[in-house]
């Protein structure tokens, strides 16, 4: 009997003595296993925007996450798109009441059915091919900033999936076409937009839009003259060269880069859409004869005196240019 007992207890001890250095083996791998679950520093590391090694080459080809995506995704999706939402109905609706407490702006006589030029062919071209290109812009703009929220309930995925890669592709196209517009417009046009002493009693009397008084001014007033430099020179300018970073990526942009002049973009293109929605106003329902002058561009001598009468002055004191082939029989019947 304690032969058996002693055999027992020889064979425990040695199945004891062989666990221990397996349960020793053990220890490091659990602790190991544990390790691998928490990869806090690792993701830490990966988020620093420090370049590792890669193989590929390229511009932050190193760099795993740029964690500016993030906050240019904030910003996009949130202020950007709030208050540029505001803004535009708060422009929409203010041009709405304008209108029903002002209606169109009418001339205070009757017309002269006399007429003179008050655009040539080249300005029409040029501003024609400017208005068409920026309202694709804006339109194909406002799809992809608010389409997701105002017209994908509306219309569902597919539909608005063609909407959105249509709209995309309008905009990367035409776009260089706009830019190329503004700068033929710059030269056109800005002899005429300079600095004039009349512009302080312009800006002081607001144009007479309130009032309804007259206020002499050249061939541009006041007015005309901000759109000019502030929103086709500096705004146009700065979407058309933002959109020109963004359309084309292969010239070394970093996606820091790339994120900042979006938001530039963006917050330039929805200033600029504001302050065209009151011009697109004023040229069409708000005033008598303003679109008639940019698609003829011809206007009736009333119209000029009354809204443009030092320019007006300016013009009749011209001698008259001998009339051209073919428009003899035009000039004889506004004569």
């Amino acid at each position: 009997m304690k032969g058996i007992l002693a055999s027992i207890q020889a064979l425990l001890l040695a199945i004891l003595l062989a666990a221990m250095p397996v349960a020793a083996a053990d220890a490091p791998a659990q602790v190991q296993a544990k390790e691998t679950h928490n990869q806090a520093q690792l993701w830490r590391d990966a988020r620093s925007g420090q370049a590792g090694f890669t193989t590929v080459k390229g511009p932050e080809s190193g760099v795993l996450i740029q964690s500016g995506g993030e906050t240019w995704r904030e910003l996009r999706n949130g202020p950007i798109s709030l208050y540029g939402g505001i803004a535009l109905c708060a422009v929409a609706v203010a041009i709405g009441l304008f209108y029903l407490r002002r209606g169109m702006i009418k001339l205070s006589g009757p017309s002269t059915g006399r007429q003179i030029q008050r655009f040539n062919g080249v300005e029409r071209v040029a501003h024609w091919s400017m208005a068409i290109s920026f309202v694709i812009l804006a339109v194909s703009g406002l799809v992809l900033l608010f389409g997701k929220h105002v017209l994908l309930p509306v219309i569902g995925y597919t539909l608005f999936s063609w909407l959105a890669a249509i709209g995309k592709n309008l905009h990367n196209f035409v776009g260089p076409l706009f830019l190329l517009s503004i700068i033929v417009s710059f030269f056109l046009f800005v002899k005429d937009n300079v600095w004039k002493a009349e512009d302080a009693d312009w800006i002081a009397k607001a144009g007479g839009l309130l009032s309804g008084k007259h206020v002499p001014s050249w061939r541009f007033n006041f007015g005309e003259k901000f759109m000019f430099w502030f929103g086709v020179v500096f705004l146009g300018l700065a979407v058309s060269i933002s959109g020109l970073i963004m359309d084309f990526p292969n010239f070394g942009q970093t996606r820091d880069t790339l994120q900042t002049v979006n938001i530039i973009h963006a917050v330039g293109a929805l200033l600029f859409v504001c302050l065209m929605l009151g011009h697109i106003y004023i040229g069409t329902i708000g005033m008598e004869g303003a679109y008639a002058s940019m698609r003829t561009g011809h206007v009736d001598e009333a119209w000029a005196k009354e809204h443009h009468e030092l320019w007006y002055n300016q013009v009749k004191q011209q001698p008259a240019e001998p009339a051209k082939a073919g428009q003899g029989t035009a000039a004889a019947a506004h004569s």
